[in-house]
C-alpha cells in the first residue's frame, strides 16, 4: 500500500462525514433501572415533587425553636425516618430526631453531641437557629426541574437520580444492532493450536466489546477467509440483520483485500475510503440506505483506534448521546516523532505538579501491539509534520472507553 495520503480526509473530516450519514431520532423503548446501566436516556427526566421531597434533619439530635446556650427543654415527642411527628415543638420544647426524619418548620436542630441529656430533658450547650442541620423541601431540585436531558449516559449516578425520582423505567434509546465480520486466511480462534502461519483472532473479542461499551447491541459475528464468495455472503447476511456493520481486514490494496469489492458488489456506496491517520490509514466507510458500512484495518491497534475514533461515535449519534468527547489539553512527558500523517498515540495520563495533566506513550506504538493498549488512559492527537514534538507540547489527548 502506498503511503501517500495526500488526498486523503483527516480524521476531522472523516468524523464528519460518518456523523452525516446518521439517520435518526433514534427510537426508543422503556427500560427498567435495573437495565439501564449506559443506555442512554431518550427522554427529558422533569422531577415531579422536590428533592428531598420534605424538610428533613441532617444529623441526630433535637429539634427546637430558636434558643439561646443554656436553655432547658423538655423532650415532648420523637420523630423518625419515615415516621413523622405531626406537630412542632412549642418554645421551652424539643423534639427528639434522627437523621433524614421530618422536620418541622420554623426549628433548627441540635446535633445530639451538643447537648446534655437529663431526665426528660435537654440541656443545650450551643444556641439553636432556625434551619441548623436542616436540609430543606427542594435543596437539591425543585419540582418542574430538569433532572436529566435527553442523550444523557446513564450510570450509577444518574439511575439513583431517576430513583429518587420515583421512575422504575426510563425511555432509552434503542441500541443499534451491529454485526463484526473478520477476515483472514491467517486467523483461528483462540483456543486452537496455531499452525505455522496463523495468528489467533483477537479483533473479534476487542471489538464486541467496544460494541457494547459503546451500546450497540451485537447480533453476530463472523469469521471469514480471504476468498470472494465467502466474502459476499458474510457481508451480505450482515447488512440484512444489522443496523450498522463493522468489518475488519480486507480493505486495502492486496490483491486478497476483497471487502471493498464485495460491498460494491452488494451496492453499498462507499463515502470514504483512506484516512490520513496512522494507525489505520486505509479505513473503509459507506452506506446502504440508512446502514452504515465501516472497512477497519486488520491489525488489532488500527481496528481498536479506527473503531474508537469513527464507530464509536456513529453508535452514540444514532442513539441521540454527544457523539465526540471533549479532548483534554495534556503536555507530553518525552519527545514523540511526527510523520507525513496524523497519528493516534496511546497514551497514559497522570497529574502534573504545575501545568497540564502529563501524557506519556505506552511504549512501541506498531500497529500489531497490542500490548501498546494496556493501561492507555487515551489517544494523543498528533498532527502531520517533520521531526518531533518536544516534551511539553500541548497535545489533544481523547479518553477511550472505560
Amino acid at each position: 500500500m502506498r503511503d501517500d495520503y495526500a488526498v486523503s480526509r483527516t480524521i476531522t473530516e472523516a468524523r464528519s462525514t460518518i456523523l452525516a450519514a446518521v439517520v435518526g431520532p433514534p427510537a426508543a423503548e422503556n427500560v427498567g433501572l435495573a437495565d439501564a446501566d449506559r443506555r442512554i436516556l431518550a427522554e427529558q427526566l422533569i422531577v415531579e415533587h422536590d428533592l428531598p421531597p420534605f424538610a428533613a434533619a441532617a444529623m441526630d439530635g433535637f429539634a427546637a425553636l430558636p434558643h439561646a446556650a443554656g436553655a432547658e427543654l423538655f423532650v415532648v415527642g420523637e420523630s423518625r425516618a419515615g415516621k413523622p411527628i405531626g406537630s412542632a415543638p412549642a418554645p421551652g420544647q424539643a423534639i427528639q430526631i434522627s437523621t433524614g426524619a421530618f422536620s418541622p418548620p420554623g426549628v433548627g436542630i441540635a446535633p445530639i453531641e451538643t447537648v446534655s441529656l437529663g431526665d426528660g430533658t435537654i440541656r443545650l450547650e450551643q444556641q439553636v437557629k432556625v434551619g441548623d442541620h436542616v436540609r430543606e423541601a427542594g435543596e437539591d431540585i425543585r419540582s418542574g426541574s430538569v433532572a436529566l436531558a435527553a442523550g444523557t449516559s446513564l450510570n450509577p449516578a444518574s439511575l439513583a437520580l431517576a430513583a429518587s425520582c420515583g421512575r422504575s423505567e426510563l425511555a432509552c434509546a434503542a441500541r443499534p444492532k451491529v454485526a463484526i465480520v473478520i477476515t483472514g486466511d491467517e486467523l483461528v480462534s483462540p483456543g486452537v493450536p496455531l499452525s505455522e502461519g496463523q495468528i489467533y483472532n483477537s479483533n473479534a473479542t476487542a471489538l464486541a466489546s467496544l460494541v457494547s461499551r459503546a451500546g450497540g447491541e451485537l447480533i453476530a459475528t463472523t469469521q471469514t477467509t480471504d476468498d470472494w464468495d465467502p466474502t459476499v455472503v458474510a457481508l451480505g447476511t450482515a447488512l440484512e440483520q444489522a443496523d450498522v456493520v463493522v468489518a475488519s481486514g480486507g480493505v486495502s490494496v492486496g490483491e486478497h483485500d476483497l471487502v471493498r469489492p464485495a460491498l460494491a458488489e452488494l451496492d453499498v456506496e462507499e463515502l470514504f475510503w483512506r484516512v490520513a491517520m496512522k494507525p489505520g490509514g486505509p479505513t473503509w466507510f459507506g452506506r446502504r440506505g440508512d446502514r452504515l458500512v465501516f472497512g477497519l484495518p486488520g491489525n488489532p491497534v488500527s481496528a481498536f483506534v479506527t473503531f474508537e475514533l469513527f464507530v464509536r461515535p456513529a453508535l452514540l449519534a444514532l442513539q441521540g448521546a454527544p457523539p465526540l468527547v471533549e479532548p483534554w489539553p495534556c503536555q507530553l512527558s518525552e519527545a514523540v516523532p511526527l510523520g507525513q500523517r496524523e497519528q493516534a498515540i496511546r497514551v497514559t495520563v497522570q497529574p502534573s505538579a504545575s501545568g497540564p495533566a502529563l501524557a506519556t506513550p505506552t511504549g512501541a506504538q506498531g500497529s500489531h501491539r497490542n500490548s501498546s493498549l494496556l493501561g492507555a488512559w487515551g489517544l494523543a492527537l498528533l498532527p502531520a509534520g517533520e521531526g518531533y514534538l518536544e516534551a511539553g507540547a500541548i497535545v489533544s489527548v481523547e479518553p477511550l472507553q472505560g
